[in-house]
């Protein structure tokens, strides 16, 4: 502070006596243009990543620019020159609260394609800024509720139906229903839209904000990070002296039957604790997963989830996990008795959690899932857990995904599971469908290899010499894997109805899977596909024909037929049946299936509590689909809805499971 401002600060006879947003022309806040940063792509060096993380534990030296570095470009000429770049075209990189935006006119197609071209994003939907409620009214379709949440001051990233014949560029969101709006949250913001002044400069109403970060690394949050990491992406960097202790990405919320349903619990949410109405003692560290990691801090009844952090298969994005924990324990005061982690041994979570040095658990992925919806609940009562996602570790060593569990706080029982297959590739498989799709054709004809190339052929999923390298892999178990995936299993029906064979970031596959249902729900009804008055259900239902084999299997461990749900929709497809009609057919028996094994398992033990997790548990027709037939026979449902039911949400679990096991 200046000496007016520190005399004011301190004086109990001014009307700014300890006032700490004090803003003045001489120590207030100041944006600047960043000199011009770096053109080529940066390579992170462990060197660097040392740099950081020592900057990290030492909570940050000043990261703006020092007096010797101070640009030309300041104030309100930095904000004109911001604007005029956004408004011809260019892209910006914008200091906010949180970390840096990439920023363009969302209006303007050959912008958001250059964005897209430079951040090598070629389909994952832009989130875009509005400048108020006009722009909004005029781009999409809203609720009275979901207006309460875009003009509330958490500023959420909020998943809205377009309207057609709105300004904003097709590639804002291709093939995509939706788009992600949200309002101004910081003055900066505010002053892009409307500095004050005519400056005689045009802005577009609306503008794509997207995390300012590389593909995998944590969001930027400095001057020196900013300028070595989006340099090359855009064609300025508008910031400011104000430090960014904490990362903070943008929080994403979908809506799902008139209440929020979290995606991404960042900024405006995180940290608010949840308070457990049971009796709890103690303080435990929950790590959280491997993607999407946020980790959560518990504290006798109070859990602190922490803001979106990232993928941790980035060393970037695990020195960011390490130095954002350190400031928690810092800011609650809290010294953790124990560590929980996952069970996976190869996951850069488990080596974080065993580098801390404390007592440590590990809990199988899924379980913590089903913990996670029970914690957000409240409930210690044992449920019947439909635990369903991408990857987790099972305890036998295989690939789980698509789980049917029994579960209280202190263990659980695997009652069923999808129809194991074999996930070969590794990594490439999923991201690559196809290739689930093949090994599931494979199986289906009992390993016979022309005919297998044949249906391959036909389905055009890949090149002959692609499928040959597949099939060997697959006989040898090379880089092969036993999975019961649900997302993998997503994927490849994706592909085998010729809708997406790849993604290009995770979840496309199975997302185009679900819009290509609800488009074709749309036709049939009227109605986008889900939350339909139960005449309207009755009537799609009933279009639906029965099936000729048994939906679930097994006695002991409950096996849903996966593999002849396939079978039957590759049928469809060879018959060329609409590949609408077939993916929502697709989710109507997936959804049978898992109704299907909760009566079974109620019928075992008198358990008529379900509770829904897991990240396909995003894709709102499946969740209501399975919602509404639990209901319809008189299951309690838990679900999700400000913590995010994808691996964002499992530290939450994973806290709650060590509080209660202290």
């Amino acid at each position: 502070m200046c000496p007016d401002c520190h005399d004011e600060y301190y004086s109990p006879a001014t009307r700014r006596y300890d006032a700490q947003p004090v803003c003045c022309n001489d120590c207030g806040p100041r944006v600047y243009i960043l000199p011009e940063g770096k053109t080529e792509k940066p390579s992170i060096s462990n060197a660097e990543l040392d740099r950081r993380s020592a900057e990290g534990q030492a909570l940050q030296k000043d990261a703006a620019l020092s007096e010797a570095e101070t640009p030309i470009i300041q104030n309100a000429a930095a904000i004109r020159e911001a604007r005029r770049i956004i408004a011809g075209g260019g892209i910006a990189a914008i200091k906010g609260i949180g970390g840096y935006h990439l920023c363009c006119d969302a209006t303007n197609e050959e912008a958001v394609r250059l964005l897209r071209t430079r951040k090598t994003r070629p389909m994952k939907p832009l989130a875009v800024m509005m400048r108020d409620m006009d722009a909004v009214d005029r781009e999409c379709i809203y609720t009275e509720e979901q207006e309460q949440i875009l003009n509330g001051h958490q500023k959420p990233i909020l998943l809205l139906t377009r309207k057609e014949g709105g300004k904003l560029a097709p590639s804002i969101a291709p093939d995509n229903p939706k788009v992600g709006v949200m309002l101004p949250y910081a003055p900066i913001q505010i002053l892009l839209f409307d500095p004050g002044e005519d400056d005689g400069i045009e802005m577009p109403d609306c503008l794509v904000m997207t995390s300012g970060n590389v593909s995998g690394a944590p969001i930027c949050r400095d001057d020196r990070d900013a300028s070595e990491e989006l340099g090359y992406l855009c064609d300025t960097i508008l910031s400011h002296n104000r430090k960014i202790r904490i990362r903070a990405d943008d929080t994403v919320l979908d809506f799902y039957r008139n209440k929020p349903y979290m995606i991404r619990r960042s900024r405006g949410y995180a940290p608010l604790p949840y308070l457990s109405g049971h009796k709890m003692k103690g303080a435990v560290l929950a790590i959280g997963g491997e993607l999407k990691n946020t980790f959560c801090i518990g504290v006798n009844g109070l859990f602190y989830p922490s803001p979106y952090v990232g993928d941790l298969e980035d060393l970037r994005t695990v020195v960011a996990l390490k130095e954002t924990i350190n400031r928690f324990q810092t800011l609650l005061e809290v010294q953790p008795e124990k560590v929980i982690c996952d069970l996976h041994p190869r996951y850069n979570s488990t080596f974080v959690a065993e580098e801390l040095g404390l007592p440590m658990v590990q809990i199988q992925h899924h379980y913590a899932h089903i913990l996670s919806c029970m914690a957000e609940n409240d409930t210690i009562d044992p449920v019947i857990g439909l635990s369903l996602d991408g990857t987790g570790y099972g305890e036998d060593g295989t690939i789980w995904g698509g789980e049917v569990l029994l579960a209280d706080p202190h263990g659980y029982t695997r009652e069923g599971h999808i129809k194991p297959f074999l996930q070969i590739g590794g990594d490439a498989s999923s991201k690559e469908g196809w290739r689930i799709a093949v090994s599931m054709i494979y199986s289906l004809t009992g390993q016979d290899k022309e005919k297998t190339a044949e249906l391959v052929e036909k389905l055009e999923l890949c090149e002959p010499m692609a499928l040959k390298m597949q099939l060997v892999m697959a006989d040898r178990k090379i880089n092969s894997i036993t999975s019961t995936s649900a997302g993998r299993l997503f994927d490849a029906v994706s592909a085998i109805l010729g809708i997406r064979k790849a993604s290009t970031f995770e979840g496309e596959a199975s997302t185009a899977l679900q819009f290509a249902a609800e488009r074709w729900m749309k036709q049939q009804t009227g109605e986008y596909g889900r939350n339909i008055d139960t005449e309207t259900e009755k009537q799609a239902l009933a279009s639906a024909p029965k099936a000729d084999y048994p939906l679930i299997t097994g006695e002991e461990e409950l096996v849903l037929a996966t593999d002849r749900l396939v079978e039957e929709l590759l049928e469809g497809r060879l018959e060329g049946t609409d590949s609408g009609y077939l993916a929502w057919l697709f989710h109507h028996r997936l959804a049978e299936m898992l109704f299907e094994a909760c009566v079974k398992i109620r019928e075992k033990t008198g358990n008529s509590r379900v509770a829904l997790s897991g990240g396909c548990f995003q894709n709102l027709l499946l969740l209501d689909l399975v919602q509404t037939r639990l209901e319809k026979e008189g299951f309690t449902v838990l679900i999700h809805s400000l913590i995010p039911p994808n691996d964002g949400g499992i530290g939450l679990g994973q806290a709650w499971y060590g509080m209660l096991n202290m």
